[in-house]
């Protein structure tokens, strides 16, 4: 069998296409920072609060959530399960989800006016980490 030679014009494409690709990933995001924030960890964001509709007393505070990636399969079900469940479940699937590990509470003033305020309590994420999926609890 005979292999096909390439010219010298394809060689000097090839790495001008390479390039193209590696430019164009790096214009879409792939290696951006956030790519390098991959996994589970804190985000911080502003909440606003206010203790009614008309915001008589409000305040804007940092705290953290937790975003991120964890890792998830599936894969063609065993035998076993397939006869368990009367070849309904060919697909199993495992994953995690991104969750709070730990909570903190933290202290915040909510300003009613020149002379008042009030004092009350909100969670932040304290830690994140990878976990059974669940609904929320809170």
């Amino acid at each position: 069998m005979k292999i096909p030679q390439r010219s010298a014009e394809s060689l000097r494409v090839m790495p001008t296409f390479y390039s193209a690709v590696v430019y164009l990933l790096l214009a879409a995001g792939c290696w951006s920072d956030e790519a390098s924030g991959l996994g589970c960890h804190l985000h911080s964001f502003n909440v606003t609060i206010k203790s009614d509709r008309r915001g008589s007393c409000h305040g804007t505070y940092i705290v953290q959530a937790c975003v991120g990636y964890c890792e998830s399969s599936a894969f063609p079900s065993k035998y076993s399960v397939l006869l368990a469940s009367s070849f309904k479940h060919n697909i199993t699937s495992v994953s995690q989800c991104c969750t709070i590990a730990k909570m903190q509470k933290i202290k915040v003033c909510l300003h009613c006016g020149a002379s008042w305020h009030e004092n009350m309590e909100l969670f932040t994420a304290k830690t994140c980490q990878c976990d059974m999926c669940r609904l929320s609890r809170y």
